[in-house]
């Protein structure tokens, strides 16, 4: 029998697209007389989107316009920024960052010194925060930074943690498991006894960006699937408060088109990115933009 020889392929051949054209990106302040422009291009890879408007969030710019294109294995977008007193960005070292900041590979990137990094997720319930503050206060944690979302009665929360004495992450797996152990006591006793969610905590040494993380938490968690509560105070009896979602499915061409329209709010953009890369759909075409308090967002997905 012959041998079969196969063909050599340099395992950094993927990237090299990338590596001969980095992500580029530019910040116009004359184009529009009321915000500015930032124009992003880049060879296109997963998760492209998602890196650019995490940075532009994390800035905590407000996206008024956007169009996303990426077709032919090429990203680009162009989105008009103002910051939040409705302003163009003219602060040099905001604008510094945005054009420098892509080529590097720690984008988004959230960190809080020597820490670790606590998740925590179940139901939620009043007093469980100050419950789980008290845990890791009698174990001699000290809290250095957190983020809690909740939604249909569900909690989920990253905690930055390190000692109280040396300020530096514990990497004494006893006194960790011991953690562990009483703060799922307390989330156990959140759950319903018929609910097939259970609650979860784990540990981190690295990092993480937090956001990115808590949407995750959630879609794993399938809030999505819970009904939520309503209290009165929380009822807008605006007609046009109720989100309006549409998905068309082009067969023919292979693509849905999804349209969104709701109230605008800050994040509002990256939270939509966010749960489209959970359920696994690329964005390759999509135009955003805000009139006043709604926001309309229109996109092509594969």
């Amino acid at each position: 029998m012959a041998n079969a020889y196969w063909p050599y392929f340099d395992p950094e051949y993927e990237s090299l697209s990338l590596r001969i054209n980095p992500p580029r990106a530019s910040v116009d302040n004359s184009s529009c007389p009321e915000c500015t422009v930032v124009k992003v291009d880049s060879v296109n890879k997963p998760g492209i989107l998602l890196e650019v408007v995490q940075v532009l969030s994390d800035l905590d710019l407000i996206i008024t316009k956007a169009y996303i294109s990426s077709d032919g294995g090429w990203f680009m977008d162009v989105f008009h920024v103002i910051d939040q007193q409705g302003k163009k960005i003219t602060d040099g070292k905001t604008i510094d960052y945005i054009e420098k900041t892509w080529p590097s590979k720690q984008v988004g990137v959230h960190s809080v010194g020597d820490h670790t990094a606590i998740e925590l997720i179940g139901r939620d319930r009043p007093g469980l925060l100050s419950e789980i503050s008290a845990v890791l206060a009698n174990l001699r944690f000290n809290v250095a930074a957190a983020e809690v979302w909740t939604h249909n009665r569900r909690i989920a929360c990253v905690l930055y943690v390190n000692d109280d004495t040396t300020c530096r992450a514990v990497g004494d797996q006893t006194r960790l498991s011991l953690m562990e152990e009483q703060l799922k006591n307390i989330l156990r006793g959140c759950d319903d006894e018929d609910s097939e969610k259970v609650a979860r905590t784990s540990f981190s040494m690295g990092f993480t960006h937090v956001d990115r993380r808590l949407h995750q938490m959630f879609f794993a968690d399938r809030d999505y699937e819970g009904g939520g509560v309503t209290t009165a105070d929380q009822v807008d009896h605006t007609p046009s408060f109720k989100p309006e979602i549409t998905v068309e499915r082009l067969e023919d061409k292979g693509y849905s088109v999804v349209n969104v329209k709701c109230r605008d709010r800050a994040k509002l953009m990256f939270d939509i990115v966010c749960t489209l890369t959970d359920m696994q759909y690329v964005v390759f075409h999509a135009a955003i933009s805000s009139d006043g308090p709604h926001a309309s967002q229109v996109r092509v997905l594969e």
